[in-house]
């Protein structure tokens, strides 16, 4: 049974038959440790010398996003991540900065430390890291269920949670509304949209605002976590117009909604693909497919070769088997692929492109009650954990 919460988010089916191991993960944020990995030839781009300062960055109980706009704040570094890392984790990345002759050598905070590990002569890319190693522990789990879970390989490669809003599943509809030009709409998903996931206290904070004249009176009881919304609010108490207050959020933020609406549309294709019977394991004459390493092309009956789906952009083409679960689902959505070009709003436009359908799972063990195994880039753990817990009730398991 597929609980609410996965529905919402596009996510229908389970691709494993085991029944699961129950369970909670993420009771503190040293028992989900995730750290990247390069490339070697990334790696070795690393030395004594260079324009651009490349540092490894370990933290705990903050988010990406959140701990490079501490260090920029305070220490005036603007760092680039390859990857995001959620809050509710202990992480290691690396960052790189972007701009040159600024550097420092080691900081250290309560919440993160920042590491500088040598130079490279044009900054890293997402494209320089292969995947993430993981190891989690899955508290009051019977493993004896999955036994050795020889089906880490046949996991369809889903958004997971975290993507959309694990306690409050938003982020996609505010992506939507920006993509339909409705930003008075997106401004009111973002701040009064309520979730039975969600805490009493944010559920009543985000009824009041539902009125805009509660707007100025709501601000001070607004609490810290919800930093974007009180972006938001101040900007729309200043002015009211809802495409600047939006146009206030980092930029990073605002094509993350885009990028959500993208992913669910994904989730929802791979979710009727696969009751539907196509095969997502293997390639087939005609499909797109990555190659070993990660790079387009047709496919050519290569067994390292794995399928690619597309994801909805301006750019979108038909020419592909799974248009007819994809042109559905826009229909319902009322979206078209070039809506997804935003003219109010270009620097959250999404061209479109291709995601692997399966996850690439490597050295993949469990030493109850931890779970190991090594993602490629791009995929979530939780996606994973997902078929090996099945829980009931997400949020209450952790995800």
């Amino acid at each position: 049974m597929v609980p609410s919460l996965d529905k919402l988010i596009g996510i229908f089916i389970y691709c494993t038959k085991t029944e699961g191991t129950g369970g909670k993960i993420k009771s503190s944020p040293e028992q989900f440790f995730v750290s990247e990995i390069l490339r070697d030839k990334s790696l070795d781009k690393i030395s004594s010398s260079g324009s651009y300062t490349v540092y490894k960055l370990k933290k705990h109980g903050i988010d990406t996003n959140h701990a490079l706009s501490d260090i920029f704040t305070k220490y005036g570094l603007r760092l680039k991540a390859l990857g995001l890392k959620d809050a509710n984790a202990t992480t290691e990345q690396y960052v790189c900065d972007m701009t040159t002759g600024r550097s420092t050598d080691t900081l250290v905070t309560n919440r993160y430390t920042l590491e500088k590990i040598g130079l490279v002569q044009k900054p890293l890319t997402k494209k320089d890291m292969i995947g993430n190693h993981f190891k989690i522990k899955v508290e009051d789990a019977d493993f004896s269920k999955v036994s050795q879970f020889t089906d880490h390989d046949k996991i369809l490669n889903f958004f997971g949670y975290q993507r959309f809003g694990s306690r409050r599943p938003v982020s996609h509809l505010i992506g939507k509304a920006i993509l339909q030009k409705n930003f008075d709409y997106a401004v009111e998903t973002l701040l009064s949209f309520t979730s039975e996931h969600d805490l009493p206290h944010n559920n009543k904070i985000r009824e009041m605002l539902k009125d805009k004249s509660n707007y100025a009176k709501v601000f001070d009881q607004v609490p810290p976590q919800m930093d974007i919304e009180k972006i938001v609010l101040n900007e729309m108490i200043d002015h009211g117009d809802a495409l600047r207050a939006l146009r206030a959020i980092p930029i990073q933020l605002r094509r993350f909604f885009v990028e959500a609406f993208q992913s669910f549309v994904y989730n929802q294709t791979i979710s009727r693909a696969f009751e539907f019977g196509e095969n997502l394991m293997q390639p087939q004459q005609g499909d797109v497919c990555f190659d070993k390493d990660d790079i387009l092309g047709r496919y050519q009956n290569d067994p390292k070769q794995r399928l690619a789906i597309p994801l909805v952009g301006y750019s979108y083409s038909k020419k592909n088997r799974f248009d007819s679960f994809i042109s559905q689902i826009l229909v319902e959505q009322q979206i078209t692929p070039k809506e997804f070009f935003v003219k109010e709003m270009q620097e959250a436009s999404e061209e479109g492109g291709f995601r692997q359908a399966t996850i690439s799972c490597s050295d993949f063990a469990i030493k109850e009650p931890y779970v190991e195994f090594t993602l490629s880039r791009g995929s979530y753990a939780t996606t994973l954990l997902r078929e090996i817990i099945k829980p009931a009730d997400p949020v209450a398991a952790g995800f």
